[in-house]
């Protein structure tokens, strides 16, 4: 197993098996809405699976921290313009209060080296 970006506390991906494990990823500016806030992570996610040897195509499972359910249709909008056609993953979306108040979104995924 290899770890990737280790900080005291997390790492931000791990890989075992050909397989990546990406920390939860939360919006880097949380000024924006819920859609901003989305589009941002999912930025994030690109540029780590890319680092991994992976892409968006490849994701295995996704789970989705929203903090108000109210806000599930500009999360799912920005979701959808995203994901790959045709390999949209398994996805489980729940209702959480997140570590700091002004996030609207937290994403956790994994996915298969290419």
């Amino acid at each position: 197993m290899r770890h990737f970006h280790v900080g005291p506390r997390l790492s931000e991906y791990a890989i075992f098996n050909h397989v990546v494990y990406l920390a939860g990823q939360v919006p880097e500016n949380p000024d924006g809405d819920i859609v901003a806030q989305t589009n941002n992570v999912l930025e994030q996610i690109d540029r780590l699976l890319a680092e991994a040897g992976s892409d968006k195509s490849r994701i295995l499972m996704c789970q989705i921290f929203i903090t108000d359910m109210a806000n599930m249709a500009g999360m799912n909008q920005a979701w959808d313009a995203w994901v790959a056609p045709g390999c949209a993953p398994p996805r489980a979306t729940v209702q959480a209060a997140l570590a700091n108040p002004d996030w609207l979104l937290e994403i956790v995924i994994t996915a298969a080296q290419t």
